[in-house]
């Protein structure tokens, strides 16, 4: 385990904790290793620095990702909403999102519910031949 030198410069998460778009969760990891956090943050801030999508489509798009069953980030939903609302996104395109990303847990469903009736056939197939 490394620990946080002071050397080793982190432009990246100061701007991320200057700007509130730290998540507390990541501190550890961040003590730890300060070196691979503000190189993996950095990753993933280059797609919205370079410009390519419209801040309102980053934000729909970073609504998407933090209310994605999978991720589930409250604090971030309500950042990047706000964040969205401000930039003139409209309450329909937002609920629009929120709709759309709501179907990711169907695939729980579509994975689920055959295994579901594969076990449950064979289980009344064990208990039949009982």
């Amino acid at each position: 385990m490394t620990t946080k030198p002071d050397s080793i410069p982190t432009p990246t998460l100061d701007a991320m904790r200057r700007d509130g778009k730290w998540n507390p969760l990541w501190d550890t990891l961040s003590d730890w290793d300060p070196e691979w956090t503000e190189q993996f943050m950095a990753m993933n801030a280059t797609p919205i620095e370079r410009g390519i999508f419209t801040p309102e489509f980053v934000e729909l798009l970073s609504i998407a990702i933090d209310a994605a069953a999978t991720h589930m980030y409250a604090p971030g939903v309500r950042r990047h909403i706000r964040a969205a609302l401000d930039l003139g996104v409209s309450r329909d395109e937002i609920l629009t999102v929120l709709q759309m990303v709501s179907v990711l847990g169907i695939h729980a469903c579509n994975l689920g519910v055959p295994i579901l009736e594969e076990e449950l056939d064979a289980h009344q197939a064990r208990h039949a031949a009982s």
